[in-house]
């Protein structure tokens, strides 16, 4: 064949299959092209089984954690986990005396009241050189905010204990949230509101003596039973690590902040009154940490011109594969989120990522949540709202050294992790809170 020939011949094959489509029937065409579309859509539905992360169940040593007790001694105690029980026991209607018939209800499910004020998950892989600072700033501000538990009995039967020298409920402010949560009676039952916090911290199987130095420091604060430690014998990734703590909070809010301390922990408080502020009749709100505020400034211009653009790509990304609210957020990745109690059934159970993108799919599944009634400040139904509203809160950050993320090839796997996750969701791959 000559060279003009090979020139030719794709030309050629074009002009071909342009004649075959010509001399085809009109409906003949149609069926094949419709039996293509269902092939490829099938395919692809195959596909996805086959990329989209599958977590797997917790090991049995994974559902305890160790703390430490007065004497200095550590102890090894069974974990408490509100979705076992959620799980188990089905889902049950809340309970709003003021809605009348008509007024789509969500199906929250009976999650149990909370036993603290405040649970932190820190997520921790190798971080035996960064973790205590991170812990000092948490135990300054939650022990100055929320005081620790009490002396007494938890809801679920475990006595709870206020070391001495720390600040008790009492101790502490007594000035309330800006609006609490709405529907408090109907939705938890009467009586005070819970006070004192947890810290779970969430090994994800390190090779280092993170377990020892988060224990020694419970031992040096008086921690004990507050600060407890849960090891997973296989490596999760930080999402799979993070869902994992957040199936076992026991707190009215349950944030998770990273172990490096980037963000500023005292902008918790700016996280609660972000949740408040946009709390819907069914106690659902998500706020979140963002740093949009401070691009232009010289912490992000410092950056290497690849980190800078990367981190434009991604976000370019975002806003063509995900749904519209989502989109919208303009700092996803911040290590620094909140979520009401009441909002965990709708987000914790569904969670499917474990890699880095695991914050993407919790706002989405924020977004997607039912419906639930819009209450007036009397209690009085005056609408719906779909999906559970999400505030981006401006907070403090700074870089700090000693990242596990490998900027190419975990950007790559971000915008990949994003497009299953999305394509996972068109075809029913991944089950989603919906009713």
């Amino acid at each position: 064949m000559g060279l003009a020939q090979l020139h030719t011949a794709p030309v050629g094959v074009i002009w071909l299959l342009l004649d075959a489509i010509r001399a085809t029937p009109a409906h003949l065409l149609f069926l094949i092209t419709s039996a293509l579309i269902t092939l490829g859509f099938f395919v692809l539905y195959i596909l996805l089984h086959w990329l989209a992360p599958k977590p797997r169940d917790p090991f049995p040593s994974e559902k305890t954690y160790r703390t430490t007790n007065p004497d200095g001694t550590t102890v090894t105690r069974q974990l408490h986990c509100w979705y076992d029980r959620w799980r188990a026991e089905g889902l049950h209607l809340e309970s709003y005396p003021t809605i009348p018939a008509g007024f789509p209800v969500p199906n929250l499910g009976d999650i149990e009241p909370a036993d603290v004020a405040v649970s932190v998950v820190v997520p921790a892989y190798n971080e035996a050189e960064r973790i205590t600072p991170a812990l000092e700033e948490m135990v300054d501000y939650l022990d100055k905010r929320f005081g620790r538990p009490s002396t007494g009995t938890s809801s679920k039967g475990l006595k709870t204990l206020a070391p001495s020298g720390a600040s008790t409920p009492h101790s502490r402010p007594t000035t309330p949230h800006r609006l609490v949560f709405k529907n408090r009676t109907a939705a938890a039952g009467s009586g005070p509101a819970p006070s004192g916090y947890e810290i779970i911290i969430v090994n994800d199987s390190s090779k280092d003596r993170t377990v020892e130095v988060a224990l020694e420091f419970a031992r040096s604060r008086g921690l004990h039973d507050v600060l407890r430690v849960v090891s997973l014998e296989k490596n999760r990734g930080k999402g799979g690590a993070v869902t994992h703590g957040l199936r076992h909070v026991r707190g009215e809010y349950a944030v998770f902040a990273d172990a490096d301390g980037a963000s500023q922990f005292s902008d918790l408080g700016k996280l609660i009154e972000g949740c408040e502020d946009v709390v819907d009749g069914s106690n659902r709100g998500v706020a979140i940490g963002s740093r949009a505020h401070l691009v232009g400034s010289e912490a992000v211009v410092k950056r290497s011109a690849i980190r800078n653009f990367l981190m434009r790509s991604f976000h370019f990304v975002l806003m063509i594969l995900t749904p519209p609210a989502t989109s919208r957020i303009r700092d996803t990745q911040c290590g620094f989120k909140l979520f009401s109690r009441a909002a965990l059934p709708h987000i914790v159970p569904y969670m499917h990522s474990e890699g880095w993108i695991f914050d993407i799919e919790m706002l989405m599944l924020a977004e997607s949540a039912p419906a639930t009634p819009v209450l007036a400040s009397d209690g009085s139904v005056i609408g719906t709202s779909y999906g559970i509203k999400v505030a981006e809160v401006p907070i403090a950050w700074h870089e700090v050294d000693g990242s596990k993320m490998n900027l190419v090839q975990d950007s790559i796997k971000m915008a990949v992790g994003l497009a299953v996750l999305r394509a996972s969701w068109m075809l029913g791959v991944y089950r989603r809170r919906l009713t």
